[in-house]
């Protein structure tokens, strides 16, 4: 074969997929070309950078510089958006507050939006916060609501503020989100309820929780409620930042349950019901942002299609109208997480305050499922739980992991879910380095039975001991540590 006739052959194919992709329509979009410019306002960049996403296929962003943005962009199916390097988004508060940067059409009217991509984009929030605005309980600074098939990468965020989370995605199927640097005052990655996702190589300096699997939640902080399934987070980085108080989680992993509706049940904030094939959920946040802490008896049923109806004193948002009774976490891996921040690291649980009740007394109870902890590696010296958990879950795996001086808790409020079930946890290949007495594992909850089998694991002390304290319950141990 002579070397003209593969000259000829390879010329011929970049000519017909050159062809084949102008006829689909593949090219670049350059936000530029509609006026997306760092010297223009807020207002007119939101303007430009919408009619740049309408045009689908690939949006560019190359200049670099600090964008002002005065409002929401909307992305499309099929479309995907790239920002150069040195490019930010700045909000900006030239025609009020907004709370989303950047959010799928689809979110709007509950329709999916397919094959989107987000590429380098790094936002500034600059004080401009609001709790959600288009969507209730919709919090992101970039936020994604009915979504397949999305992937976001080299996302930045320095300046997290405390009503909004930095990315928030909820109701999803096939998640990617890569390489990510937050920073700030709330949430750093906050999920509700979706199937098949991974998340990477991700350095979290957040407040509160780093990242957030909350299945339930309060009313005001996920759009729906339902199963988050099928995930890896792999290399993530917790880390303290100066001033910062000790609270929340590197991973809130939340569970809830509800009830059909009936005469006379007593609600409070955030409390759910099934009603007329619908998901109903009592809005009880005061004007100050807060929980109104008030009891409630609903006599009339909510039947309203969508948006808030008030109904006998009761503020009722229509949630979703796909019934389904509980929600939770199951089949999700953890690996290669490092951790410097002295907080709890994984909290498995229920809320139960004024702000949320996940379960209702009489609700099927949710059984958190399937979850491994492999190569976590706690660079601290708190003593505040490594695994925290209050809900049913029925095993948990902890691998070549290297711990300190916390342990894991079982802890719950009597009487709030009649079974807690029973927990198996494998702990195996992992480095101890305490010293002296380590409160490897504590139960609280009255009943409660834990089957504990431990094997292969390294003790860095000669004066190491596991301390297991059963409480009320019954736990079975097979170990190779010191004291048990």
């Amino acid at each position: 074969m002579s070397k003209t006739y593969i000259r000829t052959m390879l010329l011929a194919f970049i000519l017909f997929s050159f062809l084949r992709s102008y006829a689909q329509g593949d090219s670049f979009t350059n936000a530029a070309d509609y006026g997306f410019s760092p010297n223009a306002t807020g207002v007119a960049n939101a303007k430009a950078l919408q009619k740049a996403l309408d045009q689908g296929g690939s949006i560019i962003v190359s200049k670099p510089g600090t964008y002002k943005v005065a409002g929401t962009s909307y992305i499309g199916s099929n479309t995907s958006i790239e920002f150069g390097k040195g490019v930010i988004l700045q909000k900006v508060d030239e025609e009020g507050t907004f709370s989303h940067v950047l959010l799928n059409k689809g979110a709007l009217t509950r329709t999916w939006d397919e094959h989107i991509a987000v590429k380098g984009l790094h936002v500034s929030v600059n004080g401009v916060v609001k709790r959600y605005d288009k969507i209730f309980g919709l919090r992101g600074q970039i936020a994604f609501f009915y979504v397949k098939d999305l992937r976001i990468e080299g996302f930045r965020c320095y300046d997290i503020e405390g009503v909004q989370f930095s990315v928030h995605v909820c109701t999803f199927e096939d998640l990617i989100i890569d390489d990510t640097i937050l920073r700030g005052d709330k949430d750093g990655i906050h999920l509700g309820r979706g199937n098949r996702f991974r998340i990477s190589n991700a350095v979290f300096q957040t407040l509160d929780d780093a990242l957030a699997l909350n299945a339930h939640d309060y009313a005001t902080s996920n759009p729906e409620v339902g199963w988050i399934e099928n995930g890896v987070i792999e290399n993530c980085y917790d880390l303290p930042l100066e001033g910062q108080p000790i609270v929340g989680y590197f991973c809130r992993i939340l569970a809830g349950g509800w009830i059909d509706w009936e005469e006379g049940l007593k609600l409070q904030n955030a409390d759910a019901v099934v009603s007329n094939g619908r998901i109903y959920r009592v809005d009880g946040i005061g004007s100050d942002g807060k929980p109104d802490k008030k009891n409630y008896v609903t006599k009339t049923q909510p039947t309203h299609t969508e948006g808030t109806k008030v109904v006998d004193g009761i503020r009722w948002v229509m949630m979703q109208d796909d019934v389904q009774y509980t929600a939770g976490v199951r089949n999700v891996v953890f690996r290669d997480i490092f951790l410097k921040k002295p907080r709890s690291t994984f909290s498995i649980h229920f809320d139960n305050s004024s702000w949320s009740r996940s379960y209702y007394p009489g609700a099927e109870i949710p059984q958190q499922k399937k979850m491994l902890f492999d190569n976590i590696n706690v660079l601290h010296d708190g003593i505040l739980p490594f695994v925290k958990v209050n809900t049913p879950v029925d095993v948990f795996t902890i691998t070549n992991s290297s711990l300190r001086n916390s342990g894991m808790l079982f802890h719950g409020k009597k009487g709030a879910v009649p079974d807690y079930m029973k927990t198996h946890i494998n702990f195996y290949g992992n480095v101890l380095n305490a010293t002296g007495e380590m409160n490897f594992l504590e139960n609280q909850v009255p009943g409660k039975e834990i089957i504990l089998n431990t094997s292969n694991n390294t003790e860095i002390s000669d004066n190491f001991k596991a301390i297991v304290n059963k409480g009320e319950g019954n736990v079975t141990i097979d170990s190779d540590l010191t004291g048990l």
